[in-house]
């Protein structure tokens, strides 16, 4: 899964890859909002790294499949 996270006062989004399910996600993020985490959201992406994001701070969270790379040129 592809998490793209937006932090209020940044310019720029968070974006983590990671092996967890959609369902998975959706729920560390609610869990996250309703306070049941300690007011943190944290996720771990595919390379074994965690990211740590205050709840209060989070604007928005897009979960979407990640895109398959292509490599190559394409002839059309």
């Amino acid at each position: 899964m592809e998490v793209k996270i937006g932090v209020q006062h940044s310019p720029r989004e968070l974006t983590v890859d990671t092996t967890q399910s959609h369902a998975a996600v959706e729920k560390l993020v609610a869990d996250a909002m309703n306070g049941k985490t300690n007011g943190v959201l944290s996720l771990t992406d595919e390379k074994g790294r965690t990211l740590i994001i205050p709840a209060d701070r989070i604007a928005y969270v897009e979960i979407a499949e990640a895109d398959a790379r292509r490599v190559g040129f394409v002839v059309g």
